[in-house]
């Protein structure tokens, strides 16, 4: 069996806590490999390795360092069958939706390059007699990422891009469920020419969480994952004066006005709700139409969609849909919440519990499922089920459905669909979430802007890419200089304001 190590000072090595966490070929229910699971002495030790590696890497001007990254464009594009296959094989997407993962992530890669313009400071000059003032934009020494399962390539390119471009070296903590994808882009960043010890990879659960948020050392710390997790990451940062970024659950909830084309709201949604088995923080969870004639009109131009889906394996073909969910567990904990939405009296329209994939019968498979006449006190609106499960909430107009987005405690993500701009500017511009869709179903925003939720979807003042993520990976530096040309003054004991 596959033996998953970390990586350390540019190359893999094997784990020495003895301690190991299942990987699963979700499709089959199988393990496949065995991944290593740090100590606190291992975060340690590669941490201190990358303290000494990012001296100087720091001092390497930033267009040497951008083109780390564009070479790491044409090795990623290069690899992108292979980076694709490997998350399919241990996180159960389909191969089309794992390209895609890839690819939203190459496209931040894409982004870094532009990096020589994105760190530049600001000058004053003559701020006052031969005074001048400047600022610079430096690293910030070692960083930490930790980085979810349902996007082995994505999220973490999110966070080393940026990261690294700055001058800074990285912890990658990757999910322990699907560790493959990211080791294999270490191997492409130092094939790049990203020095050794710059990025290091250690592979583990809550005790090298926790190890990365007591060092001394990691300045600031990026994670993507569940709210309560978010929660503890930003507060136990902030405890030993970390930066820190923290990104949680959602319950993304998508309007659908009277005169929305209906067809085209319905395949957003499907699309939307059941893609990589709801495993997104962007997923569409919640619809809500406005009016009964439009929940009615919804409901019928949904089912057939719902019941045509394709499930399998990503061996199956690209025509499949999507695939398992992850674990067992995560399998169990659907259908748990399906049967709690039956029970407290929501509508099951479509009915995927006894869904069951001929072959691969103990596999991680998980049936589309459409609810009804969802009610915003049931536990299946609360939670963020993360699975193939979508909740129609009927709103009796438009104030209502806006409202019910609005005092939901996650904030991540939401849509409306209309024809009417009026209605779309209102929406825009009132809603309480960090990410808008104006019939765009999965509103997550292009490399050049950021990506980040409100509410408890976002713990933290700087998102995820564009911009803001140069501004959390640096630190400004403001220097006031004085070079008198002709002015020979004295001592001065008073703090005097400037000419």
């Amino acid at each position: 069996m596959e033996q998953i190590g970390h990586w350390i000072d540019g190359k893999r090595v094997a784990g020495t806590s003895g301690r190991t966490a299942d990987v699963y070929n979700p499709a089959t229910g199988e393990v496949q490999a065995q991944v290593a699971l740090a100590s606190t002495a291992e975060i340690e030790a590669a941490v201190a390795s990358a303290a000494q590696a990012q001296k100087a890497w720091g001092a390497t001007n930033p267009q040497r360092r951008a083109r780390v990254m564009m070479e790491m464009v044409r090795l990623i594009n290069r690899d992108m069958d292979k980076l694709a296959e490997a998350i399919s094989r241990e996180h159960g997407k389909t191969f089309p939706d794992a390209k895609g993962d890839v690819q939203r992530g190459l496209e931040v890669i894409e982004f870094c390059i532009g990096a020589p313009h994105l760190l530049k400071g600001e000058f004053t000059d003559s701020a006052g007699p031969g005074i001048d003032m400047y600022s610079m934009r430096q690293p910030l020494g070692v960083v930490a990422g930790i980085t979810p399962f349902n996007f082995p390539a994505m999220i973490p390119l999110w966070k080393l891009g940026p990261a690294l471009v700055s001058g800074n070296a990285m912890i990658l903590k990757p999910s322990e469920r699907d560790p493959s994808c990211p080791m294999m882009l270490a191997e492409l960043l130092q094939e790049a020419g990203l020095p050794d010890g710059v990025f290091q990879v250690i592979n583990g659960d809550k005790e090298a969480v926790d190890a990365i948020l007591d060092s001394p050392t990691i300045q600031a710390v990026g994670f993507v994952g569940s709210t309560p997790i978010a929660q503890y990451i930003y507060e136990r940062a902030a405890q030993t004066g970390k930066r820190a970024q923290c990104f949680g659950g959602a319950k993304n909830h998508m309007i659908i006005m009277p005169d929305a084309d209906m067809d085209q709201a319905a395949d957003a949604l499907v699309g939307a709700g059941y893609g990589a088995a709801g495993e997104r923080c962007m997923a569409i969870s919640v619809a809500v139409p406005v009016g009964e004639e439009t929940a009615d009109r919804l409901i019928e131009k949904l089912v057939p969609r719902i019941e045509a889906l394709k499930v399998g394996p990503y061996t199956a073909g690209n025509d499949v849909d999507f695939g398992p969910v992850v674990t067992a567990a995560a399998k169990a904990n659907i259908l748990r919440l399906v049967e709690t939405g039956v029970a407290q009296g929501a509508e099951l329209v479509v009915d995927g519990r006894d869904f069951s994939l001929q072959g691969y019968e103990n596999g991680f498979f998980v049936g589309a499922h459409l609810f009804d006449r969802v009610t915003p006190d049931m536990d299946i609106y609360k939670t963020e089920i993360f699975g193939p499960v979508l909740s129609t909430v009927r709103a009796a107009s438009y104030e209502e459905a806006i409202g019910l987005a609005m005092d939901h405690e996650y904030g991540n993500g939401t849509a409306i669909f209309t024809r009417d701009g009026d209605a779309a500017r209102d929406f825009a511009n009132r809603i309480n979430i960090g990410m808008v869709g104006i019939n765009v179903p999965i509103p997550v925003p292009l490399a050049y802007h950021t990506f980040g939720g409100w509410k408890r979807s976002g713990f933290g003042d700087l998102n995820q890419h564009g911009p803001d993520a140069f501004r959390f990976y640096t630190r400004t530096k403001t220097v006031t200089s004085r070079w008198p040309s002709g002015i020979k003054d004295g001592a001065a004991f008073n703090f005097k304001a400037m000419d």
